[in-house]
């Protein structure tokens, strides 16, 4: 289904032949669904179980994979720019992740209403199907520095899959990018004096200092990842306390583990020398 583009002169005609009223026929699909394929979203939705409250599980799940996605192109994105010298092009995605993050982060209290009763209606029902199942995740983890090689073990029998995680393992992540850049800026030498260098930043407090502008950026970034992360943890905490996960970690002792793996590193440490 293709989108018919329109300039601004045919959509003032059509408003002035409509009288102001949206138009209401149309020859072929409706435009916004060709574009957005709502027709299609809405059938993904596909419970095992007459629970009601498995469609919020269910939809929620869903959402958060799409913000998993878009945030990680947002990403993607300000590593481009960066690894051309635009320090300022990249404040642009790393703002609107930033953004992301906050709806990714909202999602959550769609689920605050989920007890360990209710949960346990349809739990069962999802065999080992665990979010530590992520691809999307995963991606999303690796282009903010967190590599693990052991985490894409699961989808070595999709290849197409797998073939993408190990691209983006083997791949420079958007931190890499940033020390790469100061590296290129004189500021890091050989790997070392991260922490130096964002010292000297923020020492810089003149309205021209874009490094400066992309600390601040990438410190938003990370606590709304972080925040993620911590929600998932409450979120867990309230609807199966300390129970096993489905895809057989150890639930919250392992949430609790990975939180301790910091993201962006050099950029906290160094704030405690400026």
């Amino acid at each position: 289904m293709e989108v018919m583009p329109i300039t601004a002169v045919e959509r003032d005609e059509r408003a002035d032949a409509n009288g102001g009223a949206p138009t209401l026929e149309f020859d072929r699909h409706v435009p916004y669904d060709r574009y957005v394929r709502a027709s299609t979203l809405h059938t993904l939705q596909r419970t095992l179980s007459d629970d009601p409250g498995e469609m919020s599980f269910l939809m929620i799940s869903q959402i958060m994979e799409l913000y998993f996605g878009l945030i990680r192109f947002e990403l993607r994105q300000a590593q481009g720019l960066l690894r051309e010298d635009d320090v300022w092009g990249a404040l642009a995605p790393l703002r609107r992740a930033a953004l992301h993050l906050d709806g990714l982060n909202a999602a959550w209290r769609g689920l605050r209403w989920m007890t360990p009763a209710e949960f346990n209606r349809f739990r069962d029902l999802l065999g080992e199907g665990s979010g530590f199942q992520s691809a999307m995740y995963r991606h999303l983890e690796f282009a903010l520095g967190l590599k693990t090689e052991s985490l894409i073990r699961p989808f070595r029998r999709q290849p197409e899959v797998y073939a993408e995680l190990v691209d983006s393992l083997e791949s420079p992540s958007l931190w890499d990018e940033v020390i790469a850049l100061l590296e290129r800026r004189g500021l890091v030498a050989g790997g070392e004096g991260v922490v130096d260098a964002w010292v000297s930043i923020y020492g810089d407090t003149g309205p021209g200092n874009y490094l400066r502008m992309l600390g601040e950026a990438l410190a938003d970034v990370a606590e709304g990842f972080g925040d993620w992360r911590y929600q998932h943890l409450q979120a867990v905490r309230r609807a199966m306390g300390a129970k096993a996960g489905s895809g057989g970690s150890a639930g919250l002792v392992w949430l609790e583990r990975s939180m301790a793996r910091t993201v962006f590193p050099e950029l906290w440490t160094a704030r405690t020398f400026i």
